[in-house]
């Protein structure tokens, strides 16, 4: 038997008990009891679907899951009957769990009005595409609500009136929800905004005595805006000074003006006796 037949038949005698012992190991761990380990869990309501503020909930929205006992949800619901019927105050997605604070009471409904906080209103303001910042003011965003007027003969202003406002709504449910999931920009000519009832009316006063606009804010920008306004006359900064007229011609001779005349002598007159003699003497 030559070198290469010697290495060839200690190669093939490797691989056969390479493999006898791999066949070896993996019969002995199948051949070991699954041991299941139960966890204690309970049940838990979630999504379906994703659903948006406003929808009615109903058997086909909602499932019931398991979840751990370990970690219970704080505020969250066990059995289906206590969300059907009930409006949603809050976007959810899909098999998110339901919670109190996403859902209205049961007697709120659906729609708009439950997602209104007590103590604040939902105000409408009718917009464009270029008001509505291009169309990417959508709900959940905040904006500032501007007002340009004009009074009479009086010049053009433009200023804040109310500031960091969330929007509720803005374009109909079916813009909605061919939109947002792309982020794209929302068609809308109304835009509803969540609002105190003071500033409520210092946007209806506003509406009326002008035009309004929107400007967008960043999420995590809450600081008021504190803004004086701007008028036609400061759009382009203050207006500079006029400048002095040149001097044309021979300087003009200026002539000093005339000493005060001095003033004239007084005059007294002095009564003189002189035993039955009376006489008047003038003295300067």
């Amino acid at each position: 038997m030559n070198r290469e037949t010697r290495t060839l038949v200690v190669v093939l005698i490797a691989l056969i008990a390479a493999g006898a012992a791999s066949y070896g190991v993996y019969s002995a761990i199948s051949s070991i009891p699954v041991r299941e380990v139960e966890v204690a869990t309970r049940h838990a309501v979630v999504a379906a679907k994703p659903l948006r503020m406003g929808d009615l909930l109903t058997t086909e929205s909602v499932k019931l899951v398991d979840w751990p006992a370990a970690t219970p949800l704080a505020g969250g619901f066990d059995n289906v009957e206590a969300v059907v019927g009930r409006g949603l105050i809050a976007n959810v997605a899909e098999n998110e769990p339901l919670m109190d604070t996403k859902v209205a009471p049961k007697e709120a409904g659906a729609g708009l009005p439950p997602s209104i906080p007590p103590g604040m209103r939902a105000m409408s303001i009718r917009v464009n595409e270029v008001i509505g910042v291009a169309g990417f003011v959508v709900p959940g965003t905040r904006v500032d609500v501007m007002v340009l007027m004009k009074q009479g003969q009086q010049e053009a202003m433009a200023r804040v009136v109310v500031s960091n406002v969330q929007v509720l709504t803005a374009g109909t449910r079916y813009d909605q929800a061919n939109n947002s999931a792309d982020a794209k920009p929302i068609p809308s000519s109304v835009v509803t905004v969540l609002v105190s009832p003071e500033d409520a009316e210092r946007i209806a006063l506003a509406q009326n005595e002008g035009s309004l606009m929107l400007s967008l804010r960043n999420p995590i920008d809450i600081d008021p805006t504190d803004s004086k306004g701007v008028r036609s006359a400061n759009l382009f900064g203050d207006a500079p000074r006029p400048a002095a007229a040149p001097r044309t011609g021979a300087p003009r001779k200026v002539e000093a003006p005339a000493p005060p005349p001095e003033p004239a002598s007084k005059i007294y007159t002095v009564e003189t006796i002189r035993a039955a003699k009376r006489t008047e003497e003038v003295v300067k």
